[in-house]
Parts: structure tokens; sequence; C-alpha cells
């Protein structure tokens, strides 16, 4: 083995490891990205650290990684450079009441973690309000995408005396929380920026101990005042971050250890930073629509303990009665309620798949049950293969998963052969699992919708579907057996989030591959020379929910395509057909002669090369980058399909 085969081999090896066996080979693996940034292209060593970095390491070693994830670069008036550098880059700006620099740092290297290219502008420590406030300012010329607004409790300006009753701590806190308030909007009105805001950290060494309960002008209570009003109080466009509840996690004797902020002016203990940012991160990847989709499971010693093959259904310890029964009764339910806010659930296992089954069926005491389950592959082969299948039948990207698997051989080939899915350690007891899972922070939500609440359905439905299409004499009779209907709508108050996820989230059909914020959606809302239109689904076996979103700009005789998104569970249905004539309808009733689209290429977009010229559209040209596409609406005919439009619910 060569010298360059065996640093390879170190980093592969290192990357499949659980994190305590990761600990003791950490120093090779620095050395071997030492090795390969000196004797090949840095962008592998830059590539081998990013996948390297992880919430589970310490703040030294994270440092030592980020001298290999070296795209921070600064660049001009306190902007630097993170992430990739293809695709869409996040005009992000971090502006603190504290000092943000490691903090600032930290994020850099999880987002390059994450592939997520961000362009940072850092304001001077403690400027904030100055930031937002003054014109021309370095934010202002700037011009951010998001705001996060680092502050905590010292940044607060009105603080109640002590003997302060009710009636004035109200007053005090309906004054600070206006001052918030008129911040928020100052920075959505000069660059329609979304913002992520901190409440504020709650200290513990209270002044009237167990009294402050019941004391209004105590601090612990004010704060506490103060953070429930700037929940209630946010608009859409304000992101709330519950620094208060991520001091709780990390201990509050090392988050308020009072040196770090004494002698560097730190919001928090240097250990605490990494979670700081992992946190901040997962949601801005929420807001990117990069937050994860579909959580994988074994069967045996993950959701039951023993083996079910060789115990049967009465045999595996689940429920009550046992420590070790209601510790995977306990994991299930938790797998549950993600299910319910939109988390897609899957089993991967090595079993037979009847075998599989039958604790789903015959135990009443199981939480899950296989109506709960949108992708079912129990069989003898490999785990990589299987969740290869997972994403195939779900239609989704294997970056979408994550893989939940008690036994560290297998989670260790999971990395090794597919590394796009995320794959958490688990320890041996499983009273451990939820918090195995929930430190990593990969389901972060910005919102929650009606049909997140329905996702799973959707997708168990979906399933139901393609077996009866599969017993169809026809794609045409399966087709009309389903008696679709189509609501279409613009974009209005009660869509704006849902359609603001779709065009985050959607890869695969997605002819542009463009983002916008939620901030951003509402912009083109209110104006006049764009037009929106939305497409929720319903059909014999079930209501789709909102499955696509267009957006178009009036140019010129024209109609131009911005964004054409579309849920791939309904491929090969007829949306595209209906889609398409309602935009040759909307093109005429204002008086335009041509629907212009455009289609750009991405690494996951290839199921959409060709939807331009299936539709009728024809070429236009191309940049070298992206193919152009026009349509003459005064001679396009109507597309056939088996869709009705659903008048009752427009």
């Amino acid at each position: 083995m060569t010298a360059s085969q065996h640093d390879q081999e170190t980093l592969h090896s290192y990357l499949q490891l659980d994190a305590p066996a990761r600990r003791a080979r950490f120093a090779d693996f620095v050395g071997a990205l030492k090795a390969v940034s000196q004797q090949e292209d840095p962008d592998a060593a830059r590539g081998w650290a990013a996948r390297a970095v992880s919430p589970l390491l310490d703040y030294s070693s994270l440092m030592k990684l980020r001298r290999y994830v070296s795209g921070a670069n600064a660049g001009a008036d306190g902007a630097t450079n993170a992430g990739t550098n293809t695709g869409r880059v996040v005009r992000l700006a971090i502006l603190g009441g504290p000092t943000t620099i490691q903090l600032r740092q930290l994020i850099e290297l999880f987002l390059a973690h994450e592939g997520i290219a961000a362009e940072i502008y850092e304001a001077e420590y403690g400027l904030f309000r100055q930031e937002i406030l003054t014109p021309g300012s370095g934010l202002d010329q700037f011009g951010p995408e998001i705001v996060f607004v680092a502050t905590g409790a010292r940044d607060l300006t009105r603080v109640p005396p002590l003997e302060a009753d009710t009636t004035a701590v109200e007053q005090f806190a309906e004054t600070e929380l206006s001052d918030w308030l008129q911040l928020w909007e100052t920075a959505r009105s000069r660059w329609n920026a979304t913002l992520i805001q901190n409440n504020f950290d709650i200290p513990f060494d209270r002044i009237l101990g167990h009294y402050t309960l019941r004391h209004p002008a105590a601090r612990e209570n004010y704060l506490a005042r103060l953070n429930r009003s700037l929940a209630e109080a946010a608009p859409a466009f304000v992101v709330m971050h519950d620094l208060n509840s991520l001091a709780a996690e990390a201990g509050a004797a090392g988050w308020f250890d009072p040196r770090f902020y004494h002698e560097f002016k730190m919001p928090c203990g240097a250990e605490c930073l990494p979670g700081y940012a992992h946190s901040v991160v997962s949601q801005l990847r929420a807001m990117l629509g990069r937050s994860k989709k579909v959580l994988a499971l074994d069967l045996d010693n993950t959701l039951w303990g023993g083996v079910v093959g060789d115990l049967g259904p009465g045999g595996i310890k689940f429920g009550q009665g046992s420590g070790e029964g209601e510790a995977f009764l306990a994991f299930q339910r938790y797998a549950k309620e993600l299910s319910q806010r939109g988390i897609v659930l899957a089993v991967c296992s090595k079993n037979d798949p009847e075998k599989a089954r039958e604790p789903f069926e015959k135990r009443a005491d199981m939480v899950l049950r296989l109506g709960d389950i949108s992708a079912f592959v129990a069989n003898w082969n490999n785990k990589a293969d299987n969740l290869r299948t997972i994403a195939d039948q779900l239609e989704l990207g294997l970056d979408s998963i994550v893989f939940v698997d008690d036994n560290p051989a297998e989670r260790a080939l999971v990395r090794r052969f597919v590394p796009q899915v995320a794959v958490p350690d688990l320890p041996e007891d499983p009273s451990g699992y939820i918090a195995a899972v929930a430190r990593h922070r990969y389901f972060e939500t910005t919102s929650f919708t009606q049909e997140d609440s329905a996702r799973a359905r959707y997708y168990f439905e979906n399933t139901r579907r393609k077996e009866l299409a599969a017993g169809a004499p026809d794609l045409e009779s399966f087709l009309a057996s389903l008696h679709m209907k189509m609501k279409v709508e613009p974009i209005n108050d009660l869509n704006i989030e849902r359609s603001t996820q779709l065009v985050n989230k959607s890869n695969q059909f997605n002819l542009t591959t463009r983002r916008y914020t939620l901030s951003e959606v509402r912009g083109l809302v209110e104006n006049s020379e764009w037009q929106t239109r939305t497409f929720s689904l319903r059909d014999e076996l079930g209501d789709n929910g909102l499955i696509s979103v267009i957006l178009l700009r009036k140019q010129a005789d024209a109609l131009a395509i911005d964004t054409w998104i579309m849920s791939c569970r309904v491929l090969q249905r007829g949306v595209e057909q209906f889609a398409r004539n309602e935009l040759v309808d909307l093109c005429r009733a204002a008086g335009c002669n041509r629907l212009l689209g455009t289609y750009l290429p991405t690494a996951k977009n290839g199921l959409v090369a060709d939807h331009y010229a299936k539709l009728g559209f024809s070429p236009a040209g191309s940049d070298g980058a992206s193919t152009f596409w026009e349509l003459d609406v005064a001679a396009a005919a109507m597309l056939p399909h088996f869709i009705e439009r659903d008048e009752s619910r427009a």
C-alpha cells in the first residue's frame, strides 16, 4: 500500500467509526489530512475535514479541522465565505451583543459540513442595533438575506428594579418588546431579510432563591416573561432560536462560566460554543429546506429487545415490566411523534420479511404500526443497498435519510458505502437512543403546517397507489380510477409556509433550483410583476395536500417561469399536463403571447431535463449553463389528463 493509499484508508476508517472510537484516532486523521493537503489537491483535504465535523467533537478538535476547511477567507467589509462554492450562496449576517468571532468560525465550519455556501458578514462587538438602524452601515452595504441576532440577557435595555410591582414590570416588558419588534421590522423593510433571533438565556444565580417564582420583578421571572412575549409576538419572518433551552441543555455552570465573558466577552463557555453554533446552523439548514426527511429504523435491538426471528413477537423485550422494555417503548413513541410532525418512517432490517412484520401485527402494545411505516424493507441484503431501495421507493435522495441501527458494524458499513446517509451513534443502553438521535438536530423545522402533520399518511397512501397501478390493465385506466381533483390558487397567508417549504426542499422536480426565504416569497406575492400558483391534489385514496408551486414573472409580452416545483410522489399522474394548461390560461388572461421556461441542470434534477419538450415548448437557446424554452400560447392546444379542477375548494 502506497503512502497515499494509506492516508485514504486512514480517512475512510476514521469516518466510519462511532465517536468514542474516533477520539483515539483523531490525531491520525489530522495527520492524514495534512498529508493529503500537501500531496494532492487541498480541496480533497477540505472535503474530508468537512465530513468529519460533528457536534460531538470538542472545541479544540473542531478548530483543528477548521484549518483544512479553509473556505472562510476574509473579504471586504467584514464578509467571509463559507461552505461550498457551487449553487446558491446565502448572504448571512451575524450581529452580536457579545463577541461572535469564535461562534462565527464554528458556524462556518458546520455550514461547510452541510455543504451550504454562505457569504458571511460579522458585525463588530456589541453594535447589532447600530448596524440595523444606521443607513449606510456595513450591514446596509452588505444587504443580508438572513440576519442572525446573536444576543442574550445582557443585551436588554430595560430591566425593572427589584421593588417594581406587577404593573410596572408589565410596562417594562411591553417597552422592551416594542424595541425588538421595531428592530425586526427595520431589517425586513430594508433588506426583506429573514431573522434568526435568540431569546434570553436565564442565569441560575437567583438573588431571591425559590421566591423568584412568585416575585414579578425578579430578573429570572422577568426574562421568562420576555421569552414568552418574544415567541408570541414574533412575525413570520422572525425565526426564534431558543438560547435559553440551549443553555439548560449545555449545563448552567459551563454556559454561564463568567471567565469567558469577563475576559473575552464570549457568549458562553468555550466548550458550549460547538453546540451553540450547531444549533444555529440546524435552523439555517431548516430555513433552506435541508433538514432530514426520513427516519430509517432497524428492528431487532433497535425498536425492541432481542431477535424476533428467534424469540417470536411474544418473546421480544418491549413495553411495561422492565426498564429495557420501557426504553424501547419510549423510543417508539419518539419515532411516532416525529411521524406525526411530518418525518417519514422506514424500516431497514436484516430479517425474514414476514417475521419482521409480526410484532406490528400481533402485539397490541406496539406504538408503531405498519400504517406508520412508509417503506418497509426487510431482507438479507446489505443495508447500504436497502437504504438505496428505500430512497427509490420514497423518491427522495439518500441525503434525506437518517439511519438508526444498534449494530456498530452496520453503522460503519452504511457510513462507508452511502456517506450521504446520516448515521448517529447509539449507546448500548436503549434508554439513550432518543438523546443520541436528538442531539444532532436532524429534523429541525421553522414551521409546522397541515401538510407536515399529514406527510406520513401521504407516503403510505402513495404506496397503496403504486400497488393499484401495478394491478391495473394500463396507466390510463388506473389514472381514471383515481378520480383526481386539483385545487388551484395563488400563494396566500394560508399556504405561504407550505409553499416556501416546497420551494426550498424540492431538488429532483425543480427546473431551476432557485430558493426563496419566507420573506422573499411574501415579497413576490406582493409584487404586481409576479404571478404565483399552488396546486393541491386529492383522489379516491386520500388528500395529497399542496404538491406543486409555480412562480412566474411578467416580461414584456411573456410570462417567464422562474420556479416550477413539484413533489415527486405525484409523478406520472398528469399533474404536469394539468399545470401547463393552467399556465396557458393564465398567460392568455394576462394578455401575454408567450410562456417562457428555463432549465438549469443540477446533480439532482436530471428527472426534468425533458420537461418543457414533453409539454410542447420549443427550444429558445442556451447560455451554456441553462437551456431556454418558449411556448406560443395562442397556438397551444390543451394537453390531455385525468384531473378535474376542484372549484369547490377554490
